[in-house]
């Protein structure tokens, strides 16, 4: 077998068993282990993990592409979405069709389009197949991309489509307390104080447990998804934020100049499913909670048939 076929074989078998795992266990455990268990890795379990895989980070270069990429992602899976909306709001008028959730609907079909999973699966995916010598692209994608994006332009566009209302105020507070936030500033400003080495290899396995409990997160959760609705909607909105934002803007970053494994762990980040932060939004403003989970699901499942086309396309 060829590398990247290695290095596929030795990612799926992990995440595969994980997420299988999770499912297994979301089964059997009580239905608060799940809550538990994301607070945990919410608080301590991803910002620890920040910390320890920075410590053996590359941050040279330009690593400032990274959260722009991801910013760029971000509103172009929103205008392609957009636009999508308007197609088919115009067939709909010209054919008479009316639902009575229209809005909600819309919102919904915006953040699937938008918001990947880019912490809790992006990690393990850029550490299986890049190591962590480019992590630090991956970190900046996710925090200074992707969470803004969620609780920034993500909470705004479903105030705005569903039945909630934040103030700027409360939506700034919630962006300042991800905790991840903070640990990226601490493990920058500390990553190069040297430590023991008990305690360095300690920091380094609790990363790699945080990896694990990641997956198998994954998998609790999707075992408690029992509405599945939307599925043409939701292959519509996987299409645009699996398939086209990442091959466009994957294309239009090579041109400017980016290459190698920055290129390819942002790609990457740009290919993940749609986060579980997108259904979370959905239930707390009233969107179509269906089409989230729906998208959620699928995308999820997607995600190891796509990988190997961006290995092909972008590997190095």
């Amino acid at each position: 077998m060829s590398s990247p076929e290695i290095k596929l074989l030795e990612l799926y078998m992990p995440i595969a068993g994980g997420v299988l795992l999770g499912w297994f266990l979301g089964c059997i455990l009580p239905k608060s282990v799940p809550a538990y268990l994301g607070q945990f890795l919410f608080w301590i379990g991803v910002p620890i993990s920040i910390v320890a895989f920075l410590r053996r980070t590359n941050l040279s270069g330009p690593i400032w592409i990274a959260p722009v990429a991801a910013w760029a992602a971000i509103l172009l899976g929103a205008g392609l979405a957009w636009a999508g909306i308007q197609i088919r709001a115009s067939f709909q008028s010209n054919v008479g069709v009316e639902t009575d959730r229209e809005e909600q609907n819309q919102g919904s079909f915006l953040l699937a389009s938008m918001v990947g999973n880019t912490g809790y699966l992006g990690y393990p995916v850029t550490l299986a197949l890049v190591g962590q010598e480019y992590f630090g692209w991956a970190v900046f994608y996710d925090l200074l991309g992707s969470t803004l994006g969620t609780y920034g332009l993500g909470v705004a566009l479903a105030a705005r489509f569903g039945t909630g209302a934040n103030s700027f105020g409360q939506l700034l507070g919630a962006v300042l307390k991800t905790p991840a936030l903070w640990s990226l500033g601490f493990g920058l400003a500390f990553r190069l104080v040297p430590l023991p080495d008990l305690v360095d290899t300690s920091l380094q396995r609790f990363g790699w447990t945080v990896i694990a409990l990641s997956l198998m997160l994954i998998g609790m959760r999707l075992s408690q998804l029992s509405s599945w609705g939307g599925v043409r909607q939701a292959s519509i909105s996987l299409a645009i934020k699996m398939l086209l934002v990442p091959l466009v803007l994957g294309y239009g970053l090579r041109g400017l100049g980016v290459t190698g494994l920055p290129l390819l762990v942002i790609l990457l980040q740009m290919a993940m499913p749609p986060a579980f932060a997108t259904l979370i939004i959905a239930e707390a403003y009233d969107l179509d909670r269906d089409l989230a989970v729906t998208a959620i699901a699928l995308g999820t499942a997607l995600l190891f048939f796509t990988l190997p086309i961006w290995l092909w396309l972008f590997g190095v």
